[in-house]
């Protein structure tokens, strides 16, 4: 729900690389159904999922769906084919492995292959920086614009009126939205590779709930989440290249791989706290609602949460009390 609802928070709209998250759900379908006829399964639903992915990205109709400007468009749907025949190779590949091996192998091998095609044609990276700020520019115009209309909705005036104090934070959240915008536009790259991996996670899970063929393993619960520890040199890297005078020419690399793999070890982090609340059940909807509710705060602790877990390993050292 929360991947379909982008659109229409501004705040996910301008941090969200790709705004109409629908369009990678498809080809990650048609990805999981290359795998499955790969281990067996029938044909048709490969071909099914391949005309439809075909469909959306490179029909008549696409360039509307996308939204953005024509040169982003490109760009994005360039991106959900590279990625979803990533993780396609990865997955025929890999059959023993379980997901999140195969999504952050695919993502990285987009990444190569992306860096590879835009190298080798006519475009370069500067000019890619330039249409993705120039396509975040123009999302915080249009929300700006409708926050601006909103506003003079009599509903919206009567309730400011009411509820003066709501309506402050709402204002302070709009004074926001360039801040975001900016910081958006300098972490494209990690944002983009986080939404990718949670994007690859939904369509893992739509593929198996609607396919009787099994891929691989199901998603586990967020307690058990844990990955390769050697991703440790992955945040070392990053904070290396940000804070060495030397290195200054890469800052903004370092920063954007920082911040990937730093999202990373907090989702390990809240995995810890998910197995001390609630061992082998599901996340308890309180520490959702926490971790949405106090993200700075929250996020900082479980990064150091999850780091700390590379060595000391809480969950299987320690036993919850209850």
């Amino acid at each position: 729900m929360l991947a379909l609802s982008v659109p229409v928070i501004a705040q996910l709209r301008l941090l969200s690389p790709i705004e109409q998250t629908i369009l990678f759900l498809v080809p990650i379908m048609t990805a999981a159904a290359l795998a499955a006829w790969v281990q067996g399964a029938r044909p048709w639903l490969f071909v099914a999922w391949g005309i439809l992915s075909v469909w959306m990205l490179f029909g008549s109709a696409a360039a509307n769906a996308a939204g953005g400007s024509g040169a982003f468009s490109a760009l994005e749907r360039g991106w959900v084919t590279v990625l979803a025949a990533s993780f396609g190779l990865v997955c025929v590949a890999n059959t023993r492995a379980a997901f999140f091996p195969r999504a952050l192998a695919a993502t990285g091998l987009a990444f190569a292959l992306s860096l590879v095609t835009l190298l080798a044609g006519r475009g370069t990276i500067g000019d890619a920086g330039r249409v993705i700020s120039a396509e975040l520019g123009r999302r915080l115009d249009v929300v700006q614009a409708e926050h601006a209309a909103r506003s003079q909705l009599r509903e919206v005036q009567e309730f400011s009126e009411r509820f003066p104090g709501a309506a402050a934070m709402v204002e302070q959240g709009e004074k926001q939205l360039p801040s975001i915008t900016a910081a958006a536009i300098d972490l494209f790259p990690a944002l983009l590779a986080l939404e990718s991996l949670a994007l690859l996670a939904l369509g893992w899970t739509l593929f198996h709930r609607s396919s009787r063929t099994r891929i691989g393993p199901p998603l586990g619960l967020l307690c058990r989440f844990r990955f390769n520890d050697q991703l440790i040199w992955g945040v070392v890297l990053g904070v290396t290249l940000l804070v060495l005078p030397g290195l200054s020419e890469l800052r903004m690399i370092g920063l954007n791989v920082a911040v990937f793999f730093g999202a990373l070890y907090a989702l390990r982090g809240l995995g810890v706290i998910a197995w001390f609340l609630a061992p082998g059940r599901p996340a308890p909807a309180l520490l959702i609602f926490a971790a949405c509710l106090a993200g700075p705060v929250v996020g900082v602790f479980s990064v150091g949460l999850g780091l700390a877990d590379t060595w000391i390993d809480w969950r299987g050292r320690l036993r919850p009390t209850t």
